[in-house]
């Protein structure tokens, strides 16, 4: 089945005539019947029952129409979606991306999207968890990353991969010398607190207290300042084990429970995505996160 002769079939059903059809799809006519057989053939039947002047769809004919006609529009919209992307002298794209996610994660993500989108003009907004849900609700972005144990019904979230949390510290600490650091042993602990650390939510969404207490150093909503202080031998401090970015931070999975998060791309349902968000979404479908 080709689109020219599903084409020519919805014309017929709209004239009843043949010779107008092949008028208004600009075709001559032996050329319009030619392609309707094919169809008819295709299909196991008669579509059209042509009666000297008149022509009138069959059982057959009537049945398919609507699946035709819905093959035509989508085809219309597709090439139409197209035609707009080609043109776009730019292709603007608000991504939201949460502040404690590691930027070394999508440095290949993003390699590939540059070369899919040459004309990519890239707007990024850094923000919590739940600033980024308000902000996709209200408009202000058009998509983002996210990662948040839940999320409101209007918001459609994509799981694109996993990271354990971890606690981090330098060369030298007590923790060096453990495989895994078993939660409860962060007790007592001098501590580094990330002010936009979601680790509690998630500890919470399992349904238990977190359940150890520390004795806060510093605290900041810069995870870089966060990393440094922990290399100026202030303390430990829990986070998702792609955010460490600093030469010299040591890392060990946290146990008892082991705890992860994951980062979901997310957007709001029902609205219309312009094209880069729609290449977006379909490079993030495919890209394979666990190789990042």
């Amino acid at each position: 089945m080709e689109m020219h002769q599903i084409r020519y079939f919805l014309a017929i059903c709209e004239c009843l005539n043949f010779t107008r059809a092949a008028e208004q799809c600009h075709v001559a006519q032996p050329s319009l019947t030619r392609a309707i057989k094919k169809l008819e053939a295709e299909l196991g039947g008669p579509l059209l029952r042509r009666e000297r002047n008149h022509t009138h769809l069959t059982e057959l004919g009537r049945l398919i129409r609507p699946h035709l006609e819905q093959i035509h529009e989508s085809a219309i919209n597709v090439q139409a979606q197209a035609e707009d992307y080609c043109q776009m002298q730019t292709a603007p794209l608000r991504l939201g991306v949460m502040c404690t996610i590691g930027p070394l994660r999508l440095v290949g993500f993003f390699d590939l999207f540059r070369k899919l989108i040459p004309r990519l003009e890239l707007s990024m907004h850094e923000a919590t968890g739940q600033q980024l849900v308000d902000q996709l609700l209200g408009g202000e972005i058009d998509i983002a990353l996210i990662g948040l144990p839940n999320f409101p019904e209007r918001l459609a979230a994509t799981p694109h991969y996993e990271e354990r949390y971890v606690n981090a510290f330098r060369i030298g600490h007590r923790f060096e010398s453990m495989n895994t650091v078993p939660i409860r042993e962060l007790d007592g602990e001098d501590y580094l607190e990330r002010v936009n650390c979601e680790f509690n939510d998630h500890y919470e969404a399992i349904g238990e207290p977190v359940p150890f207490a520390v004795k806060v150093r510093y605290r900041s909503e810069r995870e870089d300042w966060v990393q440094a202080m922990i290399l100026a031998g202030m303390g430990c401090a829990v986070m998702p084990e792609f955010l460490p970015i600093m030469p010299g931070l040591t890392t060990r999975t946290l146990m008892d429970p082991e705890m992860r998060r994951t980062i979901h791309l997310v957007t709001v349902r029902g609205r219309r995505f312009s094209p880069t968000v729609e290449a977006f979404v379909r490079l993030a479908r495919r890209y394979d996160w666990k190789a990042a």
